[in-house]
């Protein structure tokens, strides 16, 4: 029998997992990259970009981090070198066809498919390269782009208060982290920097201000970056509260048993409802191990909701060494409001009379992930099965499949402590579909399964359920 023509876009972690898996069952995948390497968003980052989880828990299930690393988070340079002996050891270079952008994909067959046969169409898949545009066949698509790249997120301001008004330069975080290292270092050298957005990416550059700028002077005073931000999150200073690793207490099967989750059945329920004082006790003790170590009392920082809480949202990382530090010495200033407007010469927080002052704004406010997946359906319709409110999450079942959408998967799009463990496990469930191992469950039946478990997110992730 002939092997389903299977198109993979996007050669990040989960492209090059999704290529690994699909080869392992004897397809042939074609791999189309935008860029000229390997590894999506790690592929440029900004100069002091490490891994925010543990490597232990951010490791390929076949392929061990090799023992010359020996920090446990790795660098942006050693984690593409893993990733690009990955690739080397499964062969799966010969499969990726680089610097080849997909302009768009439209679905070629019955309007409204029947789920009892496969496939029922063929996917046309356009594709432009210095060379030329080619339209290729695929009979399904596995979509790896990720959700942090290409679209960024940008704030709305009332008219005269946005960055039109600024004469300074407002960039997005993303423009920084495209920059080479030495044309990041030029921009922002000298310069009065505030960042906006307290995750990762933010205190990233924080760091790389501050460690350029500390002892800059700008009209006879030292010359700090100021980080602008609305809610205190947990920040872990390591992955090993009170010396236990993190994996042996959220990251296995034990712990699943501690939540409730959809369709658990009575005994299961039970069981969650017993041990919800552990589940309360584990928080707890992460809580503890983090304000013991970081000085978070001492800036008003403490986060008024709990580990577990920001752990189901998707939105614990890990603080960047010396921070705290860098923030005592005055080199770092934390400013927290719950929105900020432009002016001439910096900005002006809500509620405050005081403007700062800077000469460069980098927004690190995420991006538009949900636009950047519509944006490859040609299809309006389609683009509305991605997302049919504004404010609803992608619904997909399993976290991969989207119910109207045929013969399509879309991997490493929903968020997790451990993107690469939760985006090999559904490559791999998600090839076995494709070798037909199992079949999908009628489009109803996968849809009042994601609307049990957009529930269950809404209630235990509350307003960041949608991550």
């Amino acid at each position: 029998m002939e092997k389903k023509q299977v198109v993979i876009i996007g050669a990040g972690i989960s492209g090059l997992l999704a290529c690994k898996y699909c080869l392992s069952k004897g397809f042939n995948p074609m791999v189309f990259e935008s860029q000229s390497d390997i590894g999506g968003v790690w592929a440029k980052t900004s100069r002091t970009t490490r891994l925010q989880s543990f490597k232990g828990s951010f490791q390929f299930s076949d392929f061990p981090w090799p023992s010359s690393v020996t920090q446990d988070y790795p660098t942006q340079h050693q984690l593409l070198n893993y990733l690009r002996s990955y690739a080397t050891r499964f062969d799966l270079m010969n499969h990726i066809q680089f610097n080849s952008v997909v302009k768009g994909i439209e679905y070629d067959g019955p309007p409204t498919p029947s789920r009892e046969t496969f496939p029922q169409g063929k996917w046309k898949v356009t594709v432009e390269n210095s060379q030329s545009t080619k339209v290729h066949d695929a009979d399904f698509v596995i979509l790896c782009v990720g959700r942090f790249k290409d679209f960024p997120n940008i704030p709305e301001f009332a008219p005269g208060a946005g960055p039109e008004v600024f004469r300074g330069k407002m960039i997005h975080s993303m423009e920084y982290a495209a920059m080479d290292h030495q044309e990041a270092e030029e921009f922002i050298k000298g310069k009065r920097v505030v960042v906006v957005g307290f995750q990762k990416q933010g205190l990233d550059i924080a760091m790389e201000c501050s460690s350029l700028n500390s002892f800059v002077m700008i009209s006879g005073k030292e010359n700090p970056c100021t980080i602008l931000y609305r809610n205190d999150r947990w920040k872990l200073p390591d992955f090993s509260p009170w010396g236990i690793p993190l994996s042996y207490l959220y990251f296995n099967r034990f712990s699943e048993l501690l939540v409730h989750k959809p369709g658990e059945g009575f005994l299961l329920g039970l069981l969650a409802t017993i041990l919800s004082p552990l589940r309360w006790g584990i928080s707890k003790l992460v809580e503890t191990h983090v304000k013991k170590k970081s000085p978070l009392a001492k800036f008003d920082m403490v986060p008024k909701c709990s580990f577990s809480k920001d752990l189901r949202s998707g939105l614990v990382s890990t603080m960047p060494e010396d921070f705290f530090n860098r923030v005592e010495t005055g080199s770092i200033l934390l400013k927290r409001s719950p929105g900020f407007s432009f002016y001439k010469e910096g900005i002006l927080n809500d509620g405050e009379n005081k403007p700062t002052r800077a000469d460069i704004v980098i927004l690190a406010t995420g991006f538009k992930g949900i636009q950047k997946l519509q944006s490859i359906f040609m299809s309006q319709d389609l683009r509305d099965f991605i997302a049919p409110s504004p404010d609803s999450r992608v619904p997909l079942y399993r976290e991969c499949i989207p119910p109207r959408i045929p013969q399509v998967a879309i991997i490493g799009f929903s968020e997790s402590i451990s993107n690469l463990f939760t985006s090999e496990m559904r490559c791999r469930w998600v090839v076995e579909l494709l070798d037909g191992t199992f079949k999908l469950p009628s489009i109803k039946e996968m849809e009042k399964d994601i609307s049990n478990w957009d529930e269950y997110m809404k209630q235990s992730a509350g307003e960041y359920h949608q991550r």
